[in-house]
């Protein structure tokens, strides 16, 4: 889209990006997140002791609806997404942290953080929607869902590919998680320096959830050749190949660490984040 109205459109959400109280609404998908991820992190624990449970934020969402009062937190989820996947497509449109800048409808904003951020965009949405399907009582399980799909796709020579990407793309952005934990780089999503803490937990947080998205990605990827809808579940199928590995229980309470520690991250980027 060119043109006069695409400048309007671009005027349109950088006046909303500028909104004191769209932002405070944005950063309550902060929290969210961050308690997915310590229910995870939790998940995984168990599951390092022998329990049963799914690894992975629609498994997250399940035990969620299995408390007192779930469906309720189940729609405070879906909505504190939703707002999060909402700036998230602002950015896409403005560029990166839009709130910080009067006229972010007149910068030039690399392709990249536009791909980053709609990237991001998508995950928070589809995780909304999820969120939603549980709080109306129409679940189902990411694992389940998904080795359905794979089966699926595993018939076609097409299909096969797009398992391939899609095996990829989650290796990739594993990859760049790890990079950006070990690199230290997400320092520069925070308003302030940082300090020991904060520090810990992003690099520990980014480094261990980064590894264990690599290692869902491989498994999709080889799910794809080994005709093996199983083994296409993701980040499940990850944790569980991590628990049959000969340092099992260790691995998995490393990637429960992990996860923990991304988790009280995204807990504190509800103050710090740059927006």
């Amino acid at each position: 889209m060119t043109g006069p109205s695409w400048s309007a459109v671009k005027g349109a959400v950088n006046r909303a990006t500028g909104s004191r109280t769209v932002e405070s609404i944005a950063r309550i998908g902060y929290p969210v997140s961050g308690m997915l991820h310590l229910l995870i992190a939790f998940i995984i624990a168990r599951i390092a002791f022998g329990f049963r449970g799914e690894a992975d934020q629609t498994g997250a969402l399940a035990v969620l609806a299995g408390q007192r009062g779930g469906s309720m937190s189940l729609w405070v989820v879906a909505f504190g997404l939703f707002a999060l996947a909402m700036w998230r497509l602002a950015e896409v449109v403005l560029g990166l942290h839009p709130g910080e800048s009067a006229a972010a409808d007149k910068r030039d904003t690399p392709l990249v953080n536009r791909l980053k951020a709609l990237g991001l965009a998508v995950v928070y949405l589809a995780l909304a929607f999820a969120s939603a399907q549980f709080a109306i009582g129409v679940g189902r399980q990411g694992s389940e869902r998904a080795a359905g799909l794979s089966a699926r796709l595993m018939q076609t020579g097409g299909g096969k590919a797009v398992l391939v990407a899609v095996g990829l793309a989650i290796a990739v952005f594993g990859g760049y998680f790890i990079y950006k934990g070990a690199s230290r780089r997400f320092l520069g999503d925070l308003t302030v320096p940082g300090g020991q803490l904060i520090t810990t937990l992003g690099l520990v947080g980014h480094v261990g959830e980064g590894l264990v998205l690599c290692a869902a990605g491989i498994s999709v990827i080889a799910a794809s050749f080994l005709h093996d809808p199983a083994r296409a579940t993701g980040l499940d199928a990850a944790v569980r190949a991590l628990g049959q590995t000969e340092y099992g229980q260790v691995s998995l309470l490393a990637a429960a660490v992990g996860f923990a520690a991304y988790g009280l991250y995204s807990i504190a980027l509800t103050r710090y984040s740059r927006m």
